[in-house]
């Protein structure tokens, strides 16, 4: 925020900070998501699509286990019945029909393990392979049921990340905690904007965020500044379950990204590129093998100067 307050052209001149102001957002950084101490474990710890107290693919591969072996005794009972009996023949064309079938099924195991890791972006003819693999049957004691329990199903075929709809609900619902948290407590007059720069983080430029759809112009700067700063922590770390911390130039290009979708403030992205605001935080945070070379050309939505 020091060069957004040394900014002496542009949108931004007429802003400025005292020293109060910014122990104020620092405050509020340190606090702006306390409201996550309300999210079960379960959902905000969730590294996999089908990851529940354990990951189910593991129950998924049990199951395809089982389908393995009921094709061999399928196919051993087919053989054997066969007059006249030829066993060297009926080995050898079992042995070739047998390890067909068990290549197909590890090749569609492969896929969900593969898809159950969650990513930015499932192809449709991807949900699709899954919900026709699924549509298999396995022998369990009380008789032939799914391969693939509709749950499991939609869980599999979550667009983005590991979270269903109703997961993310629970997840976005942290906001507004910190929000109801933090303005019950009795701050200061110094701190008195502290909920507000803390609680909208989240919101997008375009009015389309959460938890109260503001607009750019409804924002201070501060707030605007907090949720730049809180998308580029969440792409870079390295410490969370569901994904690895991207490179410097894989961040930026998304934030370029959001940036001409309207979800980040134009200006505040402009100040993070040119001041390389950025490489300040990757040479104190960062794993050295994330820092790759950044060329600014290339980022979406920077204007260079």
């Amino acid at each position: 925020m020091l060069h957004a307050h040394d900014t002496n052209s542009g949108p931004l001149k007429s802003f400025q900070m005292t020293e109060e102001d910014r122990y104020e957002l620092e405050i509020a950084a340190w606090l702006h998501d306390c409201g996550k101490i309300t999210t079960p474990e379960y959902v905000i710890d969730k590294a996999t699509k089908l990851e529940t107290i354990h990951d189910r693919i593991e129950d998924v591969g049990t199951r395809f286990e089982v389908l393995k072996r009921d094709a061999e005794i399928a196919l051993m009972k087919k053989h054997l019945a066969k007059e006249p009996y030829d066993y060297f023949n009926l080995n050898k064309r079992m042995q070739s029909e047998l390890k067909e079938k068990i290549a197909k099924l590890d090749e569609e195991l492969e896929f969900i393990r593969k898809h159950n890791s969650g990513g930015e972006f499932m192809a449709e003819e991807d949900m699709d392979k899954i919900r026709r693999i699924a549509e298999k049957n396995w022998q369990n004691p009380p008789g032939a049921v799914p391969l693939i329990s509709e749950n499991e199903i939609y869980n599999l075929t979550i667009a983005k990340g590991t979270l269903t709809s109703e997961e993310r609900e629970i997840i976005n619902h942290h906001i507004v905690a910190t929000i109801n948290m933090l303005e019950t407590l009795p701050f200061p007059k110094h701190l008195t904007n502290v909920p507000e720069f803390a609680g909208g983080h989240h919101e997008r430029m375009d009015g389309k965020g959460y938890p109260k759809g503001l607009t750019r112009d409804q924002m201070t700067v501060q707030a605007r500044a907090m949720g730049i700063a809180d998308v580029f922590e969440a792409l870079t770390a390295r410490d969370r379950p569901y994904k690895k911390g991207k490179t410097l130039s894989e961040a930026l290009n998304i934030l370029g990204f959001m940036c001409k979708d309207n979800h980040i403030d134009p200006d505040l992205f402009q100040i993070f590129i040119d001041k390389k605001l950025y490489l300040q935080y990757a040479n104190e945070y960062m794993n050295s093998a994330q820092i790759d070379e950044v060329d600014h050309s290339k980022i979406p939505g920077y204007q260079e100067v």
